[in-house]
């Protein structure tokens, strides 16, 4: 089964009618690499309508692993496949919200650079967070990175009363730094 590619997106709450709590994860293969395998961080940026976090708060990392408004959280222990993963409670994610950004990316600081190139797999998954069921996975995204050091996996977002996810996987050079900038988060 091949799975969804970049651009692509699925109506999770037409699907699903009566969905409430999403985990979003991620699996990859750093072959061996265990410095990249360690250092690699799943997060996501809460942004309002104007496509931006409005603070801090609006990240959900390894050092805050709750936003403010308990919408969404950091798993302890992924689940299943998932080598990391995030829980989406829809009901509790504010009207002003209209995307959580789900981002992937390097948190080292070492001498030897690594990039998300070194990843012999990537893909995100989307799970019913009552039931544990897939409901989508992307397809392979480790083939398109280079020099990237962070990379937008996909989006959950807002779309005509319910919610919809993309798949993006979309890097940047720039690292965390890069992301942080184009959705105007404060680090």
């Amino acid at each position: 089964m091949s799975g969804l590619m970049r651009g692509a997106n699925v109506a999770l709450t037409k699907e699903i009618p009566g969905l409430r709590t999403l985990v979003v994860g991620t699996a990859w293969d750093a072959g061996g690499e265990h410095a990249l395998d360690d250092n690699l961080v799943l997060a996501a940026i809460l942004c309002g309508p104007d496509g931006r976090a409005t603070s801090a708060e609006d990240f959900v990392f390894f050092q805050q692993v709750v936003s403010s408004d308990l919408s969404v959280a950091a798993v302890d222990a992924a689940l299943g496949d998932d080598t990391e993963q995030l829980e989406i409670d829809l009901d509790q994610v504010p009207a002003a919200v209209e995307r959580i950004v789900v981002v992937l990316y390097l948190s080292e600081g070492g001498p030897r650079r690594r990039t998300l190139g070194q990843l012999r797999r990537c893909v995100v998954r989307v799970l019913d967070g009552a039931t544990g069921a897939g409901i989508v996975t992307s397809e392979d995204l480790a083939p398109g990175f280079g020099p990237e050091t962070a990379v937008v996996l996909g989006e959950v977002y807002r779309h005509r009363g319910g919610w919809k996810f993309k798949v993006v996987g979309q890097g940047y050079a720039a690292g965390i730094v890069g992301v942080a900038e184009q959705y105007g988060l404060p680090l």
